[in-house]
């Protein structure tokens, strides 16, 4: 018996492929949202924020550690949070806080020149940044640039902030206070 000849024969193919691709259809509106929402989290905020706060944790933990005089592991978790900024840094290059934090574990590694190109380089995107300020400021102090240090301060005198206060007994004291 020929197919052709029978029309149900004939339905039951054009039913399939009209039931199979409403199926296709379906499947692909529910999973390309997924796709889509995948591929471009890539580099989510969750992820960069993430690393951000994990330095921010390590440079508080540093800082604990400077107070008791343990420089070397103090240094060692300063270099630790600086491979998080950086990491922070390649998805958010525009943001001055990740810049004031790359400074200062830099500094705090001894590394001032590359401290003082992150610092500017924050200050380039927000001039007004009171903490780059201040730590551009403090950096100035120890590397004997005193005048401009002075500058940085005189940036900070209508803040009304701790950071104009802690730069100011910096800059009279000499870099003899703690920080």
């Amino acid at each position: 018996m020929d197919n052709r000849a029978n029309p149900r024969c004939r339905r039951r193919p054009i039913i399939f492929n009209l039931d199979m691709k409403k199926i296709i259809y379906i499947i692909l509106i529910t999973l390309i949202p997924q796709f889509v929402y995948a591929a471009g989290n890539g580099g989510s905020d969750e992820s960069k924020s993430e690393y951000f706060k994990d330095a921010k944790k390590l440079v508080k933990r540093a800082g604990k550690l400077e107070k008791k005089e343990k420089i070397d592991k103090a240094k060692q978790l300063y270099s630790q949070a600086f491979e998080k900024l950086e990491k922070a840094y390649s998805s958010d290059k525009n943001n001055p806080d990740i810049l004031n934090y790359m400074g200062y574990t830099s500094r705090k590694t001894g590394n001032f020149e590359l401290a003082e190109k992150f610092y500017l380089t924050g200050l380039s995107i927000k001039p007004d940044h009171n903490g780059i300020n201040e730590y551009l400021g403090e950096l100035y102090v120890q590397t004997n640039r005193i005048d401009k240090a002075k500058e940085r301060l005189d940036v900070l005198k209508n803040c009304n902030c701790d950071e104009f206060s802690e730069l100011e007994l910096i800059i009279k004291t000499r870099g003899t206070k703690i920080y």
